[in-house]
């Protein structure tokens, strides 16, 4: 994968800027699985491929974004394992066909003139919250599209979410977040850090499940506002797990919560929509055996940078 370089700061973003950040093995995966049979005249597998180009066309034709990025994991932070060796250790190897199209649609991405950014040792959630943070202090609106529900706590005014699994297409604020979880995105994190992430296996706090930890968050406004107040909670067990767990939750707190100070500056001008490579497409796709994608380039030449 190609490894990212640090970039200078732009000191402010157009006007009508939106930046689409994908994250981009979660929409690999998702691809790789939605379309269970494509190969190739030379019979390598290209459905992670085939899907992915189609719903990056469907989220760009959506949002109509001015900056895509597609961002990358560079691997497991060494400051969250050193908190929790187990973290994400339950997590199945990438099958061998979907770590070899990843390559493949990187050089789709290269030849779409669509920034693909991984950072050695960088897990792609920090990357894209650094992004969010400069691109919002630049002046622009961002839409992150993942289905990783730790992307909440970034959500604000200025931020949305892209969730693959709404089926409405609904751009996530803080009215969705609040409907789905029963807190502010700023509670996220403290919400998290009770229930614990089986994903990343990350061990919430023992009979404290969502419901209960809305309930928690909603009365005594934070994480920290529970235990300060422990001994006012009426159920002996529930006071009890809290208090075995206390140390637990400050360290979910350090796992869950998103960096967004990352080395590595920010530039609209990097992510800006830009005119393909379409020489370059027609070979991928004729050596894909993309007809349906090869006769669309053919078809609208004028509107490639909308589409590809």
């Amino acid at each position: 994968m190609m490894i990212a370089a640090a970039r200078s700061m732009a000191p402010s973003a157009p006007m009508t800027a939106r930046l689409l950040v994908v994250d981009g093995h979660a929409y690999a995966y998702r691809a790789f699985y939605a379309i269970r049979s494509l190969n190739s005249p030379s019979g390598a597998a290209t459905n992670a491929i085939y899907g992915f180009i189609k719903m990056l066309a469907k989220m760009r034709a959506l949002l109509e974004p001015t900056h895509v990025v597609v961002v990358w994991d560079g691997g497991l932070s060494e400051q969250r394992t050193a908190s929790l060796p187990g973290y994400k250790a339950q997590r199945p190897p990438m099958p061998e066909d979907l770590g070899h199209q990843i390559e493949e649609i990187e050089t789709y991405l290269a030849a779409a003139r669509i920034t693909s950014l991984c950072d050695a040792g960088v897990e792609a959630d920090d990357r894209i919250a650094t992004l969010t943070r400069h691109a919002v202090a630049a002046g622009a609106n961002v839409v992150i599209a993942s289905s990783d529900k730790d992307f909440m706590q970034l959500v604000s005014p200025q931020v949305g979410l892209l969730n693959p699994n709404d089926k409405s297409e609904t751009i996530w604020s803080n009215e969705q977040v609040l409907a789905k979880t029963g807190v502010r995105p700023e509670q996220i994190v403290d919400w998290l850090s009770l229930i614990g992430d089986s994903v990343d296996n990350i061990p919430g706090v023992t009979g404290v499940g969502p419901k209960t930890a809305t309930e928690l968050i909603r009365q005594y406004g934070s994480a920290a506002g529970v235990f300060e107040k422990v001994g006012e909670i009426r159920s002996e067990k529930l006071r009890a797990n809290l208090l075995a767990a206390r140390e637990a939750v400050e360290r979910n707190q350090r796992l869950i919560r998103l960096l967004d100070d990352l080395d590595g500056g920010f530039s609209f001008d990097n992510f800006a929509d830009a005119a393909p490579d379409v020489a370059r497409l027609r070979e991928l796709y004729e050596r894909w055996g993309f007809r349906s994608l090869r006769q669309e380039l053919e078809a609208a030449p004028a509107a490639q940078s909308e589409f590809f």
